[in-house]
């Protein structure tokens, strides 16, 4: 079972960031597709983890999907880190999504 170690991101949270960049909100599937990748790699960007990051699906124990900004995984074939990051890599992260704590492992979707 793959894992990953990161902190959950909202659709709406990247929708509306998608918005801020100047794109329009999205209506079919195929939207939502494309818009989110992009609203996330600014996000990463902006907070300096866009190169050792990976936007990747996970779902909660209780069984809810979401995207998940990881920064690890135990999967080799990710070439992610096996292990939780330092705080120093996700700090800007955390604080940019107004998270309380460090990264979470999340099951793959």
């Amino acid at each position: 079972m793959v894992k990953y170690c990161g902190y959950l991101v909202r659709n709406e949270l990247l929708i509306q960031r998608a918005v801020e960049l100047g794109h329009p909100r999205p209506v079919t599937t195929e939207d939502h597709m494309d818009i989110i990748p992009l609203a996330a790699r600014d996000l990463m960007g902006d907070t300096g983890v866009y190169c050792y990051t990976k936007l990747r699906r996970v779902k909660t124990p209780k069984g809810f999907k979401f995207w998940c900004i990881a920064f690890s995984s135990n999967d080799p074939h990710e070439r992610l880190p096996a292990t939780a990051p330092s705080e120093e890599k996700y700090l800007a992260l955390k604080e940019a999504l107004q998270k309380k704590g460090p990264p979470q492992w999340y099951q793959a979707s």
